[in-house]
């Protein structure tokens, strides 16, 4: 079990050591929600400031996630640096230069699954974010330890930072489940970076909110790390809503897994999608499915799946097991011949609160957090591979 553990975040630390080594347009479609690393920014790019007219860069950006980094940009190799993220949905400007750290918070909310104009500029002593024509926040900043003639490299970045996150005035979780289109970025034509084992995944027409899992991967959390036991009688639940179809979750420990899949024929368990030779029809409603464990038993939907005597699950819970949504991790049979789970998880609760996938242990780069298509049947009949 340790050894999974170990496995998963040694896999998910190499992930972090690729370089950048693709080249792609900064003007297209990107989605920022599927990157390798949490820090590493999904793309990036460099120009020297005297090739600079116009400290300005507008895009239109779109989400559902709360919480983020958008854009960054920074010179002398991240000694001045600015970074433009969501917090509870609305804008902050972090800034750091010379001796000043300044953080400032403003405007509308723009996680509502909207495309909004976010325009970014600089004017003197100013940055100045505007959103939809409307100017949101205007930030300040005068260092006497700063040079006001600017030399070098500037550098932008998308989805991530240049710079370690110790420098930031306000830590935030960096991971940003969005799309960005129609990126003018200062006045450069360049192509941007991005890293080597970069997939380029489309962004979906409409969307709502959610968990998509596309059939491939899963999203992995140490049991230790979530909500934990209130009364032994209630004992620990797991609820999940949306529509979906194959393996829904696993629990492993030392010597111990239980798989919990799709239930064929059982109306008790009824996962929303049911998968046919061709087409996957919808459900006339999302369904319900609420996984209970309780000291010595396993319960899905009141009904329960496994006794034992023999394990205590409330201490395996305490201690830490690995709980994964959309599969079974590892390399064993059981997880080889798993189907992974495909549809929208509209919601997941542990003992009532809401799970952020962003928060995983581990999650699968074609796993998108926070979004699902609206019209999920047409998603689940693409290729998934590309």
């Amino acid at each position: 079990f340790f050894y999974l553990k170990k496995k998963i975040l040694n896999q998910y630390c190499h992930d972090k050591l690729n370089h950048f080594g693709i080249t792609i347009s900064g003007k297209g479609v990107i989605n920022l929600a599927h990157r390798q690393s949490k820090w590493t920014p999904l793309m990036q790019t460099s120009a020297n400031l005297s090739d600079i007219t116009s400290i300005r860069s507008f895009f239109e950006f779109r989400t559902l996630d709360p919480e983020g980094a958008v854009f960054y940009g920074d010179t002398k190799e991240g000694q001045d640096w600015f970074v433009l993220s969501l917090r509870d949905g609305i804008p902050e400007m972090q800034i750091g230069k010379a001796d000043i750290l300044v953080s400032v918070k403003g405007g509308r909310k723009l996680n509502d699954g909207a495309w909004h104009l976010l325009e970014v500029r600089s004017e003197g002593k100013f940055v100045v974010l505007e959103v939809n024509n409307n100017v949101e926040l205007i930030v300040g900043l005068h260092s006497k330890l700063a040079e006001d003639e600017l030399k070098g490299k500037i550098r932008l970045a998308l989805g991530g930072m240049l710079v370690d996150k110790q420098k930031l005035f306000h830590p935030f979780e960096p991971e940003m489940d969005a799309c960005i289109r129609g990126g003018h970025w200062l006045n450069l034509s360049t192509p941007w970076d991005a890293d080597s084992t970069w997939e380029h995944r489309h962004c979906f027409f409409e969307i709502k909110k959610g968990s998509f899992f596309p059939g491939t991967g899963v999203a992995i959390f140490n049991t230790s790390d979530l909500p934990g036991l209130k009364t032994e009688e209630a004992g620990i639940t797991v609820e999940i809503f949306g529509s979906w179809t194959g393996t829904t979750l696993s629990l492993q420990s030392t010597g111990f897994e239980y798989v919990l899949r799709e239930l064929e024929g059982n109306k008790d368990v009824q996962l929303g999608l049911k998968e046919g030779s061709e087409s996957v029809a919808p459900p006339h409603e999302p369904a319900t499915l609420t996984f209970t464990i309780l000291k010595h038993s396993l319960v899905v939907n009141s009904k329960p799946e496994l006794e034992t005597e023999s394990l205590d699950f409330f201490s395996m819970w305490k201690n830490g097991m690995l709980l994964t949504f959309g599969g079974v991790p590892g390399d064993s049979e059981e997880a080889k011949n798993t189907h992974y789970l495909r549809g929208c998880l509209e919601k997941i609760l542990v003992q009532g609160q809401v799970i952020d996938l962003d928060r995983a242990l581990y999650k699968h780069t074609a796993v998108s957090s926070h979004c699902c298509p609206t019209e999920t049947m047409n998603e689940l009949n693409r290729d998934t591979r590309h």
